[in-house]
């Protein structure tokens, strides 16, 4: 079975920096749509970014984050990441990573439901 284990949260002043890792192991060769979520005290779990790897990785990020953040996957190690740059205090949330197999990357988008989902790690960004 499949398991998706984030790291690299922590605490950061704003304009600040961090990397976000999700290590996947089990039946990852499956995953060709992953995404990273992310849900604040008190508020819904929302999509940050997706990546669909189907020969050309398609990339895509909610408005709030485009241009600050970096969604990539590196296939030789079953790793997710999210380069996080220009953070901003309402970047402050519990970021989840998420994986599923989709049919074509119109299925890939952070409306979809994802199979798996990792633990998550809690980023925190102060002013």
């Amino acid at each position: 079975q499949a398991q998706l284990v984030e790291s690299g949260g922590g605490s950061v002043q704003a304009g600040g920096s961090l990397r976000l890792s999700c290590a996947a192991s089990g039946y990852t060769d499956t995953f060709n749509c992953m995404g990273w979520f992310r849900q604040a005290l008190g508020k819904e779990r929302e999509g940050v970014a997706v990546i669909y790897v189907g020969g050309v990785a398609i990339t895509d990020y909610s408005d709030s984050v485009k241009g600050r953040f970096t969604i990539s996957r590196d296939n030789a190690k079953n790793t997710l990441y999210l380069q996080m740059d220009s953070l901003k205090p309402e970047d402050t949330a519990m970021y989840y990573c998420a994986a599923h197999r989709v049919t074509g990357w119109l299925g890939c988008h952070m409306a979809r439901d994802f199979g798996y989902w990792g633990q998550g790690t809690q980023v925190t960004v102060s002013s």
